[in-house]
């Protein structure tokens, strides 16, 4: 076991500890890993990697804060919404490394005003750094610390295996950029618990490549529990990078606060790939815009704009064609919801289909704010609307309960088939 104190004399008089840090994981990594101590006390340091077998502690009192000054992160190889280039240091990296884990109850501050003043100035030319970011790992674990200010994303597992995330608070101003909490991304046997995040925007987003990815990956077999969401564009949101699939994820006894929409999907034509095998339940919302979102037409970032993004006649299917399918709802309640109970929007040729929906209470106000539940042209601006469903089938309502609406509690047309419904 190492303490970065010991390493001091490296530290610029404590006026930046980078040398100390890499000193220290210097001397692990040639001893074949270790465990280093970060004791109570703020520690000014550029970026930090750690590598194989190796354990950073840093404990309650202790506050890594990374500098804002891009030249003091150089570019590395990596990927930013399915796109590989060259990106910002992450302020804690690993890459292909296996077994490393960041635990303690002290704070990485990513110091990230200076990097949004500079994003929405568009003086960031080779963009953010992630705050903490896993590539190509395998057995990595992340727990307790507090993590605040990120840059950009606050955690990024890339093409991980065996990846836990426990007890984390993350917390980025509600204004902050892209600022998501976790997102998986190409990454199986993941694990995310006892989680508090207030973010941005979403704050858990499970991805797995676009188009553009040239090595796309599935995202599987991923757990989300016990964990409270603040804010944010989503609750726990599948896409819009899903072109390498998504499946097999389970989200149970979640609080969600405030989320502009709890759990929602979001795809479009172009991206391929299939997202199946989605398990909801034992989940309370309150003052959401919307609970359920999917969208299939989802019109954010490059391309987006296309006619194909938005044009609702049907297109042939082939492998560019997104799917949704096979999803469990039950054990929810939403109060005080303000657009709409629940949006199904599938592609005229690929519709929704097989989403289950038992033991579901939703409760709008009336007097809420109107909002636009899904980013696609040609959404409705609703207000305390029921559950609104286009292009799905097999969608199965009989155990929803919808209250305080204004109108019909169901709006769907000709396109949409139900195996059932009740009140």
């Amino acid at each position: 076991m190492r303490n970065i104190r010991d390493y001091e004399a490296w530290s610029a008089q404590g006026l930046d500890w980078t040398g100390a840090f890499a000193r220290a994981i210097g001397d692990m990594r040639r001893e074949g890993g270790g465990v280093l101590q970060v004791p109570p006390g703020v520690y000014p340091t550029g970026p930090i990697r750690l590598y194989d077998d190796m354990t950073l502690c840093v404990e309650s009192g202790a506050v890594l804060r990374f500098h804002d000054d891009p030249a003091a992160f150089p570019l590395v190889e990596l990927e930013f919404e399915g796109v590989a280039g060259e990106l910002p240091h992450p302020c804690l990296w690993a890459a292909g490394a296996r077994n490393v884990t960041v635990t303690g109850f002290g704070t990485l501050d990513g110091q990230g005003a200076a990097w949004w003043r500079r994003h929405r100035a568009g003086e960031n030319p080779n963009g953010r750094p992630y705050l903490v970011c896993f590539s190509d790992c395998e057995r990595v674990t992340l727990e307790n610390v507090t993590l605040t200010n990120s840059p950009a994303w606050t955690v990024h597992p890339l093409r991980c295996r065996k990846v836990t995330l426990r007890g984390l608070s993350i917390l980025n101003p509600a204004d902050s950029p892209n600022t998501d909490g976790i997102d998986p991304d190409s990454c199986q046997d993941v694990r995310i618990s006892d989680c508090t995040i207030d973010v941005g925007d979403d704050c858990i987003a499970i991805k797995s490549g676009t188009e553009q990815t040239a090595n796309r990956q599935p995202s599987e077999r991923i757990l989300i529990t016990n964990c409270h969401f603040l804010h944010g564009h989503g609750g726990v949101v599948l896409g819009s990078e899903m072109s390498g699939d998504i499946r097999n994820v389970a989200v149970s006894s979640c609080v969600f606060y405030q989320t502009d929409r709890g759990v929602r999907l979001k795809t479009r034509r172009g991206r391929g790939g299939t997202v199946e095998g989605i398990q909801l339940n034992n989940l309370v919302m309150e003052e959401v815009m919307c609970p359920f979102v999917f969208n299939m037409y989802y019109f954010c970032g490059a391309d987006g704009k296309l006619r194909r993004v938005w044009d609702k006649a049907p297109q042939p299917v082939d492998g560019t064609t997104p799917a949704l399918r096979d999803v469990s709802i039950s054990g929810v309640r939403a109060r005080r919801c303000t657009a709409c109970a629940g949006f199904f929007y599938g592609l005229a040729e690929m519709p929704v289909e097989g989403v289950t929906l038992r033991d579901v209470t939703v409760e709008m106000t009336p007097d809420g704010p109107a909002g636009y539940p899904a980013m696609m042209d040609g959404c409705p601006e609703m207000r305390a609307a029921g559950f609104f469903l286009r292009n799905a089938r097999g969608v199965d309502l009989r155990g929803v309960r919808v209250k305080g609406v204004s109108g019909a509690w169901l709006d769907v047309d000709d396109s949409v088939h139900l195996e059932g419904q009740e009140t």
